[in-house]
């Protein structure tokens, strides 16, 4: 990253100065020595831009591209008139009698017996995919410190048929909440024979499920279909929850997003819970009228802004926000390099960005002014509350993430987007933002983290790219077919994952869990917004409805 730096610091002041361009690989190239691209009389010894660039001319008429984004879909007024009854007194002490109650019933489980161990894992699975697990981070340990490695297995792998007494979704949540506990405690060879192969009878579910499926399919008018009908509702619920499952691996998905589809397959299984249930339920909807407090907040600083009135060609996007790491500020800035400024505009931002001084606008375009002061005002108030509440100068850091960001997006505009561009250059400017505000304290060694992109923001930032950009990029450049693009766009997501995973994992992390579960969160969100298409830019009705349901609509609860 910082020969990347060095030599993109290079490449800014050669296309000031008209200059001819490197290629591309000479930037990302180790081997790349910074005099090989420089040029006479730049004056500064290759440490940055520090001379005074060249006024420009422009035209009174320059040609403009449109990313021809269509208006936002929810405006100021329906997010003011929102009412939400569940922020009120009654559903809050409702919801702390709940959560009293689960509590009991969980530190009951702690002395239950192997012949409760369905009702454990079911428990277990069953809390984190409901989103209430974060109540109850103690007991859950608890519970699991009482269930033994070999009483999982044994139990678990033990011959079943379809006529058994076990259900079986129960059967499938106990798999689900195996992988669970695996990840916190056991190992996958647990689960192999002697010849290091996974035990068959972890199959056999799958295929007397499969063969229920089919046969339910047979029935007929008469009387004698009843059972295969009920065969029919019975397996199809098990068949959404594995396409569920296929399309997306939970652990990449979008918490929020999964736990408002899960609370409706949870109430149709058989013998639920009504205690978690209603706690599930209402904890979603009381979650949901925080969110839309904080969305009439961020609004009312929308507005006073005036960026979507000032800059009509960008994305106004404030709901979307809310639902993903990528902030109002740094979608503006991407549809200034990308859709509507011309290169000579740019030369003049990117130089302007790399002062961050407020005499450096007086250069800018008019519309550019703007939104160099807005980001100006919104960094410095940032740093201003990082430096009363944890006395640290943030204000090097977050500058340093903002020129990152400009400096790649001009190098973007001069040469394109490579299919394997490092990362998306917004995402890291907007983690180390969002460090500053939610690790306290901070050490020294987490700064020092910062002078080189560190491992859990740098794998984050891979996942949270544009996936259809990169696919048409990588047939572009590959001349490869779309199949092949999206078998190696996908093949790179999974293998990214893993380094995620373990970066996550690490028990000596310089990060805060806090920040960690920032980092993880944003690249499932990316996933949810660009799973089929390009939810942010275009808003088609997969993600409108998404968002209706996680913001504005709550769960219907009858509470007695």
């Amino acid at each position: 990253m910082a020969i990347l730096m060095a030599n993109l610091g290079r490449l800014i002041r050669m296309a000031i100065s008209r200059k001819s361009l490197p290629k591309v690989s000479s930037l990302f190239s180790p081997s790349s020595s910074l005099t090989s691209l420089s040029t006479t009389g730049d004056g500064d010894g290759g440490t940055g831009m520090k001379a005074q660039p060249p006024l420009l001319n422009h035209s009174s008429n320059p040609i403009r591209r449109s990313g021809n984004y269509q208006p936002p879909s929810w405006d100021f007024q329906f997010i003011h008139s929102l009412y939400n009854p569940y922020a009120g007194d009654k559903y809050i002490k409702r919801c702390s009698e709940l959560k009293k109650e689960m509590k009991k019933n969980l530190m009951v489980m702690v002395e239950g017996s192997i012949q409760e161990l369905d009702a454990k894992l079911e428990l277990i699975d069953n809390l984190p995919r409901l989103g209430v697990s974060y109540h109850f981070k103690d007991e859950i340990m608890e519970v699991l410190r009482s269930v033994q490695p070999q009483e999982i297995i044994h139990y678990t792998l033990r011959p079943r048929s379809l006529g058994s007494s076990d259900n079986m979704v129960f059967t499938s949540l106990k798999v689900l909440s195996i992988f669970f506990l695996i990840s916190s405690f056991y190992k996958l060879n647990d689960f192999k024979d002697e010849q290091g192969n996974f035990n068959q009878s972890l199959c056999e579910d799958t295929k007397g499920l499969l063969q229920l499926y089919e046969a339910s399919f047979l029935s007929t008018e008469s009387e004698t279909s009843t059972l295969l009908e009920s065969a029919n509702i019975f397996a199809n619920g098990i068949v959404e929850l594995v396409r569920h499952a296929l399309e997306l691996p939970l652990h990449c998905k979008m918490l929020r997003v999964e736990r408002r589809w899960y609370i409706k397959i949870y109430e149709k299984i058989p013998n639920v819970d009504p205690l978690l249930l209603e706690f599930a339920k209402l904890d979603f909807n009381i979650v949901q009228a925080t969110h839309q407090q904080d969305l009439r907040n961020l609004w009312r600083w929308w507005n006073k802004s005036l960026l979507a009135e000032k800059l009509p060609f960008s994305r106004d996007r404030i709901v979307e926000t809310l639902l993903w790491i990528v902030t109002a500020m740094a979608t503006v800035i991407d549809d200034i390099y990308d859709v509507y400024a011309t290169l000579d505009e740019l030369k003049l931002f990117t130089h302007a960005v790399e002062r961050m001084e407020i005499k450096a606008m007086n250069q800018l375009p008019d519309y550019m002014k703007i939104c160099y002061l807005a980001l100006f005002n919104t960094t410095t108030e940032i740093a201003y509350e990082v430096l009363k509440q944890l006395g640290i100068n943030a204000m090097p850091y977050l500058t340093k993430s903002i020129k990152i960001l400009s400096s790649l997006s001009l190098y973007i505009y001069i040469f394109g987007f490579p299919y394997n561009g490092l990362i998306t250059i917004a995402a890291p400017m907007i983690l180390v933002h969002s460090l500053f505000l939610v690790t306290n304290p901070i050490t020294k060694e987490v700064l020092d983290s910062l002078t080189n992109c560190s491992d859990i923001i740098r794998w984050s930032a891979t996942i949270i790219r544009d996936v259809p950009k990169s696919i048409q990029c990588y047939m572009n450049e590959k001349g490869g077919s779309e199949e092949d693009a999206r078998k190696h766009i996908n093949f790179m997501i999974k293998e990214t994952w893993k380094l995620i995973n373990s970066t996550a994992q690490r028990d000596n992390s310089l990060f805060s869990k806090t920040f960690i579960g920032c980092a993880v969160n944003s690249a499932r969100a990316s996933h949810s917004i660009y799973q089929h298409g390009d939810g942010h830019g275009i808003q088609n009705s997969l993600i409108k409805n998404r968002i209706f349901q996680l913001f504005f609509e709550p769960i219907t609860i009858s509470i007695p």
